[in-house]
């Protein structure tokens, strides 16, 4: 029998790869997941990467398929899903105008997220995410509901966020647009762990973000949005 969404189960891994190459992520540590759209546009579940397969080793059947009250299936053998595969669930639920989810480990960001520190208005670009700060949700032990429900609460009115102790999620319309989110998120904690260093940034005012954000809608940095 053929394989279902094998088009998406590529894009994925072709992702995922990209990920690593990118230098945003390592290893096996970050998962993603895509939107599955059914006839008449209605959401159809998700496809998530597995759960410690190495992705330069991953195959188009290795990739789960979710519905959204939690049951999957796989063709691979053995292959079970992301182990946050909960928080791609919710964010997928809560968030309809999200078609793709990606979790990673990324250095700076994770770095600050260790520091339970959110991205403040040191840079107009932080408006990318959706808001005037990137926030970090609290800590929770990984795969688990608690740490979901930070998730949702960090992610509200914004397209990232960052973990407490663990790294960042970005979210977009596609694969494409929430890989380049990671990457913006990724280069402005790179960008504000160097500031940090040297002295005390200045933050920009609520007023200002809200033009930029205004500026944003309006189809400036258009590529990251959702």
């Amino acid at each position: 029998m053929a394989l279902r969404h094998l088009r998406l189960r590529r894009a994925l891994i072709d992702t995922a790869r990209r990920m690593n190459e990118l230098g945003i992520n390592q290893g096996t540590s970050g998962n993603l997941s895509v939107r599955l759209v059914v006839r008449g546009g209605a959401s159809g579940g998700l496809l998530i990467t597995p759960s410690g397969v190495p992705y330069e080793a991953m195959v188009p059947a290795d990739i789960i398929e979710m519905a959204f009250d939690g049951t999957w299936r796989c063709a691979g053998p053995g292959r079970r899903p992301s182990s946050e595969w909960r928080f791609h669930l919710d964010i997928m639920r809560a968030r309809p105008e999200f078609g793709a989810v990606i979790h990673t480990h990324a250095r700076h960001a994770t770095a600050l997220a260790c520091l339970r520190r959110e991205i403040p208005a040191f840079h107009y670009m932080v408006a990318v995410a959706g808001g005037s700060t990137i926030r970090c949700a609290p800590y929770a032990t990984f795969g688990t509901a608690a740490l979901s429900r930070h998730v949702l609460r960090a992610l509200a009115g914004r397209r990232a966020c960052l973990l407490a102790n663990h790294g960042l999620i970005a979210c977009g319309r596609d694969l494409a647009a929430a890989l380049a989110l990671a990457v913006e998120v990724e280069t402005l904690a790179a960008q504000y762990c160097t500031a940090l260093a040297i002295g005390k940034p200045k933050i920009l005012s609520e007023a200002e973000m809200a033009r930029v954000i205004k500026k944003f809608e309006a189809g400036y940095g258009r590529r990251a949005k959702a």
